[in-house]
């Protein structure tokens, strides 16, 4: 590997600031956090820190997001799971924090507020930009060791990711040393005709990312699901009415110039499922009137959809299929997830929801790959390198021509 691991250092003693990914979905009207699952995936990577003096960072939401909160809630659960107390302090970059840095105790560890309290953390940068944050140069100064384990934010060049490595000494935590381990053997073998199954809710990063995965021999075959499928049925015509998000037009209008570029790439629901007072009626997209919202894939579609994964030799999915929390629409969801499960191809499967979703299913097992990233994975298969790749990578480099 090009990048450092905690193997390569003695971490006995030494002050670590650790960057993870506890950005959890949070429930709007009790602002409580409904899935752990990112804070559990913290937890071996702090084992392998026990003789460290550990400072945890992470974000939580967007501003302006209703999920963008402090996280105390975030410290309780790491500490239940932990099994041990957890410092916490309302702060990042200030004199509370730095004093509770200084004060830390082999083996105790500290957990930082929210990161996008700092209004640089908000804003991408080059690497060195980066490091000439407030935030970097302050507190850069406390530590002896960067550890960068949030692979789902690695497409993101913000100075907790980019700027702490290029002023550090800097390795992957574990999740990382294995996703891009993972990966690496993964794209190795991986083989035409690759399909791409395409939901989720962040469109305008989607868009991007479609481009380049088809451009770089990617994606012989995109199958498009949940919203950025609607947008792309808005742009086809066959949704007629406005689908109410942001950036709408913008967003259409490219998903129809992707279309008029690879007319023969793209696969659009032909069915639908929508909640008409709690009930799952199925329909035609032609039916769709205004004010329809759409909650799942219909069977033809899934049948349609399946038929491709079969005959693939790669397949990569990310975002759910519709709303599979409600067993009511969990049909495509299921059905798809199934149909990569019992495919003969290299399978990954991105993202928290999918993740959680081939749990429930019993299906993990049978899946070569999956990751905890939604964008940032997406991304790395298009062959772009990641900025928080590029830093590791960097940062290596640097440290092994000066020992």
């Amino acid at each position: 590997m090009k990048v450092l691991t905690l193997d390569d250092f003695d971490l006995k003693g030494k002050t670590v600031f650790l960057r993870v990914d506890m950005n959890c979905p949070i429930d709007p009207d009790t602002m409580e956090i409904s899935g752990t699952k990112r804070i559990e995936e913290a937890i071996e990577t702090l084992k392998s820190l026990e003789e460290a003096k550990v400072v945890v960072a992470s974000h939580q939401g967007r501003v302006g997001n209703k999920d963008y909160t402090g996280m105390d809630n975030h410290a309780k659960v790491l500490e239940k799971l932990m099994g041990k107390k957890i410092k916490y302090v309302e702060d990042v970059i200030g004199i509370a924090a730095q004093n509770e840095i200084k004060n830390l105790k082999n083996g105790e560890i500290l957990l930082l507020d929210n990161l996008r309290l700092c209004a640089e953390e908000n804003y991408e940068f080059t690497q060195q930009e980066a490091a000439n944050t407030i935030m970097v140069s302050r507190l850069s100064k406390l530590f002896d060791l960067c550890v960068l384990d949030s692979f789902p934010s690695a497409h993101r060049s913000h100075p907790s990711i980019v700027g702490f490595p290029y002023v550090l000494p800097a390795c992957a935590g574990r999740i990382v040393e294995r996703e891009v381990r993972n990966l690496d053997e993964i794209m190795t073998v991986a083989k035409a005709p690759h399909v791409i199954v395409l939901g989720g809710s962040k469109v305008p990063d989607r868009l991007e990312a479609i481009k380049l995965l088809i451009q770089n021999g990617r994606a012989d075959h995109v199958l498009l699901t949940g919203l950025i499928g609607n947008v792309f049925m808005r742009a086809q015509g066959r949704i007629r009415y406005p689908l109410g998000i942001k950036r709408e037009d913008e967003v259409v209008s490219k998903a129809h110039a992707l279309i008029g570029e690879y007319p023969d790439v793209f696969s659009t629901p032909v069915d639908i499922a929508i909640d008409k007072d709690g009930d799952r009626v199925e329909m035609d997209v032609r039916e769709l009137e205004v004010g329809d919202k759409i909650y799942d894939l219909g069977p033809k579609t899934v049948e349609h959809y399946s038929k491709l994964i079969a005959g693939a030799g790669t397949v990569f999915i990310s975002g759910p299929a519709g709303f599979f929390e409600k067993e009511n629409f969990s049909f495509g969801t299921k059905g798809l997830l199934t149909s990569v499960a019992n495919s003969m191809a290299t399978t990954i499967v991105s993202g928290g929801h999918l993740t959680s979703a081939l749990k429930r299913y019993g299906l993990a097992e049978q899946i070569d790959h999956i990751s905890t990233a939604g964008g940032a994975l997406v991304l790395y298969l298009t062959g772009e390198r990641l900025p928080m790749i590029k830093a590791l990578e960097e940062a290596a480099t640097k440290y092994r021509s000066n020992s």
